[in-house]
């Protein structure tokens, strides 16, 4: 049996005296597409920051790649090197033009000469539809293309595991598709990937699972045909009701 390559045991998460994660358990299989959804405040995006070392658990165990992350910043270091994420704000430079923001991270963490880092970043941007943006700065482009450059920085890493985290909350809504269609363009690619979003549109197309969160714990998970057609959880399907009316 193939071992998990993100494993969540029994992870818990406090902020002062608020508790956003309370005992999760989660699996992700190698080429998985993982779709993490909830209301605001559920803890959604904790989790998945406590998947690559952003935020520290109080108690329990996660691993990726069977690196355990409780194991220091070396460790945290080592999984950052396999897995991608892309934010809800863009966090590009804006001094650095396109190409430079996606050279940044190659040549100082994989030790890759500036040429092959421009080759690499030309690659990716050709992948995600803007390579004529190379040249231009952040502020230049829309918001759309922003993200869209924020993906592609992140897959100049060439990561095994893409970590989203609301990908699409902070733009204006004709900006969306053009950022979700890329997107499901990696996950038909085969692209293990956890997404936490609110795009239901964007889970019944990528998802082979729906975890849905509420108040810090995982309420339901099923694939979407079951996730959307009979939900089990009155929660979820208060949930759903709710977000599928918008």
């Amino acid at each position: 049996m193939a071992e998990p390559v993100i494993k969540v045991e029994q992870v818990h998460k406090w902020f002062g005296s608020h508790q956003a994660l309370a005992g999760i358990d989660l699996s992700v299989m190698a080429g998985e597409r993982i779709v993490v959804c909830g209301p605001s405040g559920s803890g959604k995006s904790t989790l998945v920051r406590c998947m690559n070392g952003l935020e520290t658990m109080n108690a329990g165990k996660i691993t990726v790649n069977q690196i355990d992350l409780a194991g220091g910043s070396a460790a945290v270091e080592q999984v950052r090197k396999s897995v991608g994420m892309v934010f809800q704000q863009f966090n590009l430079f804006p001094h650095l033009t396109v190409e430079e923001n996606l050279c940044l991270a190659p040549t100082r963490s994989l030790g890759l000469s500036q040429a092959n880092a421009q080759e690499r970043a030309r690659k990716y941007l050709e992948r995600v539809h803007i390579p004529e943006q190379a040249g231009k700065f952040p502020l230049q482009l829309s918001g759309g293309q922003q993200q869209r450059v924020a993906i592609a920085r992140a897959l100049c890493m060439e990561p095994q595991i893409m970590l989203f985290d609301e990908p699409t909350s902070a733009l204006d809504p004709e900006m969306i598709k053009e950022v979700l269609d890329v997107i499901a363009e990696l996950a038909a690619d085969g692209m293990t990937m956890v997404c936490v979003t609110h795009e239901m549109g964007l889970a019944r197309a990528m998802a082979d699972r729906i975890v849905f969160l509420d108040e810090g714990q995982i309420v339901e998970e099923a694939p979407p045909s079951e996730f959307f057609k009979a939900p089990k959880s009155d929660r979820t399907k208060q949930f759903l009701s709710r977000i599928l009316q918008h």
